[in-house]
């Protein structure tokens, strides 16, 4: 089972009783979250997201909106004596801004914490039913995307019992803020689930690119190119009450598409 769970589909401002960018990847029994903006663990409490089973967290930059929710939540784990060992995984700057807090709060934390820096398109992560890769995505400062890929499981038979069609393997590509940028099709081809941020309506398009952002139908072309099953919309702008027509705008181009709504989670089957 793969799914995701979205916290805050927001920019930068909380508004319309939306969130900056949050979201919890689940497989199995194992969770990961993959961004953490400001309300975040607010979200975490408020749609039951059990925050002592995630071990591994993906961080896409160190734009606010992504980031400001982690010191807390970091904080909180040491708080509710956490021992289980922590991951993250972002730009080399972020662990150099939490030694920095550390110090000048005097502080350590009561688990270990284990930084992994990103610098190039990688292999992250690789568990037995899961595996997690970044990707570079085009944004005003360095970004990554992150692509999600169950393992699948082969067909299986027990004596007595009938025989158990295989489990097809799953993925989900998280490709964070960026421009309308072909270059990460090589990554995201084929993909079940798609999350591309579309920041503005398609009249907004100067704007979008001129800010390193996505249309709605910046996003449908991204994935009707990568033959991606689904696509989910999210990072709107906070000048944008009704998200309606961002949905009907990418529809056209892709009539997978959905805007992404906090608090619902979406099964990748």
């Amino acid at each position: 089972m793969l799914a995701v769970t979205i916290l805050g589909n927001n920019s930068a401002l909380s508004m319309h009783n939306r969130h900056q960018t949050a979201q919890v990847v689940t497989s199995e029994d194992q969770l990961f979250l993959v961004d953490c903006g400001e309300a975040t663990q607010l979200q975490m409490e408020r749609y039951k997201i059990k925050k002592s089973k995630i071990n591994h967290i993906f961080i896409s930059h160190l734009h606010g909106d992504h980031y400001y929710g982690l010191p807390g939540l970091l904080n909180t784990f040491s708080l509710t004596n956490r021992i289980a060992p922590l991951h993250l995984y972002a730009t080399p700057e972020l662990k150099t801004l939490i030694d920095l807090q550390l110090k000048i709060s005097s502080s350590s934390f009561g688990f270990e914490f284990i930084f992994h820096p990103i610098t190039g398109a990688a292999t992250l992560l690789d568990l037995p039913g899961i595996s997690v890769e970044c990707f570079p995505v085009s944004h005003r400062i360095p970004c990554w995307g992150f692509l999600f890929k169950t393992k699948g499981k082969p067909a299986r038979v027990k004596e007595g019992e009938t025989l158990r069609a295989p489990i097809p393997p799953k993925s989900y590509a998280f490709c964070a803020d960026s421009k309308y940028d072909e270059s990460i099709l090589e990554y995201v081809k084929g993909c079940n689930l798609i999350y591309h941020e579309a920041t503005y309506l398609d009249n907004q398009a100067e704007k979008a690119a001129a800010r390193f952002h996505s249309t709605s139908s910046d996003a449908a072309t991204i994935a009707l190119k990568a033959g991606a099953e689904k696509l989910l919309l999210g990072h709107f702008s906070s000048k944008y009450a009704d998200l309606s027509p961002f949905e009907m705008e990418a529809r056209k181009t892709f009539p997978g598409a959905k805007i992404s709504k906090e608090g619902i989670t979406y099964l990748i089957n």
